[in-house]
């Protein structure tokens, strides 16, 4: 596990800087947001990548179902709720209802770094469009399931935190090695069986109607600039365009989706 994933205000201000640098640019580029949008995370855990989209003149809100994230969440982003500009609910998305427990639809929905963890992937993209209101978008960037360290592994606390495509091993074989080495096993077996790879996203969104709207696939994420002191590099147009072999050398993609008739 590096540094930066145990200091949550360090990691607040990252995702923060990310947006701001990265995702809202990306977004702009086929949808404008302006003052006065609603803005729904899901998964938001301490908020900030929604903290980037308040500043852009949105009012947010944050679905949450880790109480303990949240409560660092509602620390951070004091002011904010104080100003009504955002509000929490800590629960699984599947449970919650727009109208009821959100106060109505939303012009962007953002799932940063969180597709990947979701076991119902149809269902909640399904279950979307009753978030969103006519025009809206889906926000959506994750790190392909076979990149070098498409599952997690990265918040080890062990040698196996360095080592890229060791999560690509048989199943058994992973387990055996997280074991040995006293890793969350639960928590990195669960991101192996939700771990997506491009094709079945896009294949996802044929299947439930949505249309890509834009899309990027990066060699280098562009949160590696604040993790490691990396630029973002986009993934060369050759690699990207070659089904399945591209996800091993692509770290990150960026999508903006759409229902297909841009209703919901």
């Amino acid at each position: 596990m590096f540094a930066f994933h145990r200091d949550k205000e360090k990691y607040f201000e990252i995702q923060y800087q990310n947006t701001v640098k990265h995702v809202i640019p990306f977004i702009h580029e086929k949808f404008l947001i302006s003052k006065g949008m609603r803005a729904l995370e899901i998964g938001c855990g301490e908020a900030g990548v929604l903290k980037a989209f308040l500043d852009a003149g949105c009012e947010g809100a944050g679905v949450e179902p880790d109480t303990e994230r949240l409560k660092t969440a509602h620390e951070l982003m004091k002011s904010y709720v104080t100003e009504n500009k955002v509000f929490f609910l800590s629960r699984d998305i599947f449970d919650v209802d727009a109208e009821h427990d959100l106060g109505g639809r939303f012009d962007v929905i953002i799932l940063k770094d969180v597709f990947e963890h979701i076991k119902d992937q149809q269902g909640l993209l399904k279950k979307l469009k009753g978030f969103l209101k006519p025009g809206g978008i889906v926000f959506l960037g994750f790190p392909p399931w076979y990149m070098p360290f498409g599952g997690h592994q990265q918040i080890c606390r062990s040698v196996l935190s360095r080592i890229p495509y060791i999560h690509l091993l048989p199943k058994p074989v992973y387990r055996f090695l997280l074991l040995k080495n006293k890793e969350n096993v639960e928590e990195l077996i669960s991101i192996r069986e939700t771990g997506i790879s491009i094709e079945r996203f896009e294949n996802l969104c044929k299947k439930t109607q949505y249309r890509i709207v834009h899309k990027r696939f990066y060699l280098l994420n562009p949160i590696y600039e604040w993790k490691f002191g990396w630029k973002a590099k986009t993934q060369w147009k050759c690699l990207s365009a070659i089904p399945f072999i591209r996800n091993f050398f692509t770290s990150c993609v960026y999508y903006i989706i759409q229902p297909e008739n841009g209703l919901s």
